[in-house]
């Protein structure tokens, strides 16, 4: 591996191992429940920072399309029409991440009503 990707890779692993430090002594005191109630709250806010981030680097890889479209149009020879393309879809996937999160969650957690057959009656 690479220098600086090994110390990313620690450092992403030294912040977990922090968050869930962090987590348990917080809420050491007042058994497993509260212990379980602040990792909610916690993942709540890395959650909401996940989905700003999410919309932050999608407007900039529009912006980055945007001006990759323009160099395009400007020298063909040297700029290939690919690359804005590719950060076209990237930064439409990342705007869309979020929305997909919530369906998603709503689909699988929900605790509203179930889908059933209705209109039909029994023998």
């Amino acid at each position: 591996m690479n220098s600086k990707v090994t110390k990313k890779v620690l450092l992403l692993i030294g912040g977990i191992v922090l968050f869930c430090m962090g987590t348990l002594v917080y809420a050491s005191g007042s058994g497993i429940g509260a212990i379980a109630e602040t990792a909610k709250t916690n993942l709540g806010a890395i959650a909401e920072l996940i989905t700003a981030g999410s919309y932050v680097a999608g407007m900039g890889f529009a912006v980055a399309a945007v001006t990759g479209f323009k160099a395009h149009k400007d020298n063909p020879t040297q700029s290939p029409i690919s690359k804005p393309i590719a950060l076209l879809f990237v930064a439409a996937a990342l705007l869309f991440i979020p929305s997909v999160f919530s369906s998603a969650g709503g689909t699988l957690f929900s605790s509203g009503q179930q889908a059933g057959i209705g209109g039909v009656t029994s023998f």
